[in-house]
């Protein structure tokens, strides 16, 4: 694996789980790509186009290739990662993503466990290991048994870190001690990132690199000087930034991600509201609260 500045793995810190803007329908690629550039400004350390928080599930694939080749636009001859989502319960069609990922560029692939198939650990071992042999990007294993329905086992994750592109984790599963018992599995070279913003500092707490965010969307600074203090062994700047954004990581996620993000950006005039079906608005009660939690991190107003 290919190391970052100060020893630090090739993927760590501040990376946002992006919104995929909409204007009448269309994926509006001059909002995507100011949002991407706005990230880098604001000091992410990686964009990652077309997980679910860009609404995947309701990209074609046509708009999926597009939006990761808008993003590797942005980040070419910066110093920010790429990691395109990648990611689908066929294994043929994840492989296709990855590939094209490959081929246009991108650092590296995000692949979510497949859900509602609901394979085996040994299924979950071969769908990983295609996806890993299929083209020369490494790969990061997405588990969210919320929403996949099945838990990818530390023992899993020992048998995938066998094979040389299986980088690291997006970990989901909102069991804190589950970073620890990996890193001691694993090693400290595996790459561990949460995947939810409000228990990123526990993570890191237990050996983990970083966050994939969603709060990172609308508030990109903040969650990149929480991780630089981390980094920096300033523990009270991380928990002063992390009690400022816990009332917006909690707002995030009143209603189902990503409509409450895709609002508080639209509060910030970085794209509209737009969502797709099934994916609605969200109601004028968590529209206020929102609104609210902007206001109280210094984001709004």
């Amino acid at each position: 694996m290919t190391a970052g500045s100060g020893g630090l793995p090739q993927f760590h810190g501040s990376c946002t789980a992006l919104i995929t803007p909409f204007k009448g329908g269309k994926v509006d690629e001059a909002a995507f790509q100011k949002l991407c550039a706005w990230q880098i400004e604001q000091g992410t350390n990686a964009l990652v186009p077309c997980g679910t928080t860009g609404e995947s599930p309701t990209l074609s694939h046509a708009e999926h290739n597009r939006v990761v080749e808008l993003a590797v636009e942005v980040a070419r001859g910066k110093k920010v990662q790429v990691i395109a989502g990648a990611g689908s319960n066929s294994t043929e069609e994840a492989i296709a993503m990855t590939r094209h990922a490959a081929k246009v560029g991108a650092d590296a692939v995000l692949s979510v466990a497949p859900y509602y198939n609901k394979p085996t650990q040994e299924g979950l071992y071969q769908h990983f290991k295609a996806i890993h042999d299929s083209a020369e990007i490494p790969v990061i294993v997405y588990n969210i048994p919320m929403r996949s329905i099945v838990d990818i086992t530390v023992e899993t994750f020992v048998r995938l870190a066998e094979l040389p592109r299986i980088v690291g984790v997006k970990d989901s599963t909102a069991d804190l001690a589950r970073p620890l018992r990996m890193r001691l599995a694993l090693g400290p070279e595996f790459v561990i990132l949460s995947g939810e913003d409000a228990t990123a500092v526990p993570l890191l707490s237990q050996g983990g690199h970083g966050c994939i965010s969603v709060s990172a969307n609308v508030a990109p600074k903040l969650l990149s000087e929480m991780h630089g203090a981390w980094r920096a062994g300033d523990f009270k700047s991380v928990q002063k930034i992390n009690d400022r954004l816990m009332p917006l990581h909690d707002a995030m996620f009143i209603e189902t991600s990503p409509a409450p993000v895709k609002y508080a950006a639209s509060l910030l005039g970085l794209c509209t509201a737009e969502v797709r079906l099934p994916m609605v608005q969200p109601q004028d009660a968590t529209k206020a609260r929102i609104r609210d939690a902007l206001e109280k991190a210094g984001l709004l107003g």
